[in-house]
């Protein structure tokens, strides 16, 4: 099977264990395949691929669409990150919760987090390299962020958040509160 669920968190957040095959010449795999995600009971309709390069201590995230919903498989091809992934339901038992973990291009896992979370990732080296496929087209007047640093969400980044390279937009991110006061967080809830 090239695809095994590796293990699963916050009620929905799933990380992939990929199977590579490799000889002297490198090696081979199947980062995605419509059947066998049907099978693990994941999505097989991605919309649109993304792939970022980021330096050692860039910090992107935590970002979020609701409209069209946007899911994120998310995997490392070039070096390592922290990827991390945070419950902003509304209604959720684990609204406010985050799951985090290593992946690299040699472990080869691959983190499925799906709407209604919010995602982002700490580059661990340099010339990191980030793909993910998306369940939604990117739509600006339909996404946000929430503050990387948060103390209610309590996020153990593997560097201290005031050393982190950010963009200005992520350094001014609103809190989980703020956007859970927001009458736009109506449109994330918890479908159980």
């Amino acid at each position: 099977m090239p695809f095994k669920i590796e293990s699963a968190h916050l009620g929905d957040v799933i990380v992939l264990q990929t199977e590579a095959f490799g000889d002297e010449r490198g090696f081979f795999m199947e980062a995605f395949r419509a059947d066998k995600f049907r099978e693990l009971g994941l999505p097989t309709e991605f919309v649109q691929d993304n792939h970022s390069r980021s330096s050692k201590g860039v910090l992107r995230g935590l970002h979020f669409q609701w409209d069209p919903p946007m899911g994120k498989l998310m995997r490392v091809t070039s070096g390592a990150a922290f990827l991390v992934a945070v419950d902003i339901r509304k209604g959720s038992p684990t609204v406010g919760q985050w799951f985090g973990t290593e992946v690299s291009a040699e472990n080869k896992k691959q983190v499925w987090a799906p709407y209604g979370f919010a995602r982002g990732f700490c580059a661990l080296t340099d010339a990191c390299e980030v793909q993910y496929k998306c369940t939604g087209i990117y739509n600006s007047k339909a996404e946000s962020g929430i503050y990387f640093a948060d103390p209610r969400i309590g996020i153990k980044w593997p560097i201290t958040p005031e050393h982190a390279v950010t963009s200005e937009k992520d350094r001014k991110a609103q809190s989980l509160d703020q956007w859970m006061a927001s009458p736009l967080s109506s449109n994330i809830r918890f479908q159980p």
